[in-house]
């Protein structure tokens, strides 16, 4: 009974069941994908297409060897390692965009001061708008009591302190000093008499004399201005005066200046615009508004609307 072969049954129980048959073919695999991965990873990571990740998740790398602009401000049409270290928001002359404009804030900031507020020129005032256009421009002031003094004549020499504020820069400096017998050589207004004189707005007596304490009358203002800036006279200067009813007053050497000047707007004439009164003094605001006037006439001042301004009628303008 010893020498009996073994019972087949037994033998059964050596047979690999179902569940470990699966799992030695799941550790085989797993084996087989580690070796897989393991031999081919160098080659794969240089040909399959890298997948962008949030900010938030990639780790934190050192700066790249090249010199590469920001991801978020790309330079178009320029290959990032041709710029220069340090200029990388700059581009090439050649590439028409402009990535980063270069914008420089400016104000508009007027050049001109605010008007003095004169204590004696109110809002209704008729020649306040000439005085504060030239008195903002420094042109002509006030006094001490921030007074204007409207109706306070002017001297010859007050005027050619005048004409010289107004006029320096477009005329230039004078060459040639001319001498009177009745100005001492350190009289204040010796330079803005030069400057007058010698650009041909103003001139002297005959017997070498300037008078400059004499108060200027309103037609020697106007010759000034006329003779002083070249204005042509009128084809018909007497149908111009005759629009003047005291025409027959103005001095006969100074009708052709006077015709030209009321062509030209530069007549002021307060309260009655047909009167001309050639001879009366000038007051401050007259020579104000009359250097405003020429002013406009040359471009450096805007056009002030006026019932003063002198207008000659449709028919004499043709």
């Amino acid at each position: 009974m010893t020498n009996m072969p073994p019972d087949p049954k037994s033998s059964e129980t050596n047979v690999l069941g179902f569940d470990e048959f699966i799992g030695i073919l799941f550790a085989f695999a797993s084996i087989g994908a580690v070796l897989f991965w393991s031999f081919f990873r160098n080659h794969f990571e240089w040909n399959l297409p890298s997948i962008p990740l949030p900010a938030s998740t990639l780790p934190a790398t050192p700066a790249p060897s090249q010199n590469t602009p920001p991801a978020v401000m790309p330079l178009p049409r320029v290959a990032p390692s041709e710029l220069p270290k340090g200029q990388r928001s700059l581009l090439p002359s050649s590439n028409p965009i402009k990535q980063f404009p270069l914008v420089i804030p400016t104000e508009k900031k007027s050049t001109i001061p605010p008007p003095i507020a004169f204590t004696d020129i109110p809002n209704n005032f008729w020649a306040r708008s000439y005085i504060n256009a030239l008195s903002s421009r420094n042109i002509i002031k006030g006094y001490q009591d921030n007074s204007f003094r409207p109706n306070q004549p002017v001297t010859r020499a007050e005027f050619a302190a005048i004409l010289q504020q107004a006029f320096e820069n477009e005329l230039g400096k004078t060459k040639n000093k001319i001498s009177f017998q009745d100005i001492p050589n350190q009289f204040w207004a010796n330079s803005a008499i030069d400057l007058a004189i010698s650009t041909g707005f103003l001139k002297g007596y005959p017997d070498n004399t300037f008078k400059a304490q004499q108060n200027i009358p309103r037609v020697q203002v106007l010759v000034a201005l006329a003779s002083g800036l070249n204005l042509n006279t009128p084809t018909s200067a007497t149908k111009v005066l005759n629009i003047y009813q005291d025409a027959k007053e103005i001095p006969g050497y100074a009708r052709n200046q006077v015709a030209a000047a009321t062509e030209n707007g530069l007549v002021i004439n307060y309260p009655n615009p047909k009167v001309f009164a050639p001879n009366k003094e000038a007051t401050r605001a007259e020579v104000a508004a009359m250097i405003h006037q020429a002013l406009v006439l040359i471009g450096r001042l805007d056009r002030v609307p006026s019932q003063t301004i002198v207008q000659l009628p449709e028919q004499i303008k043709r």
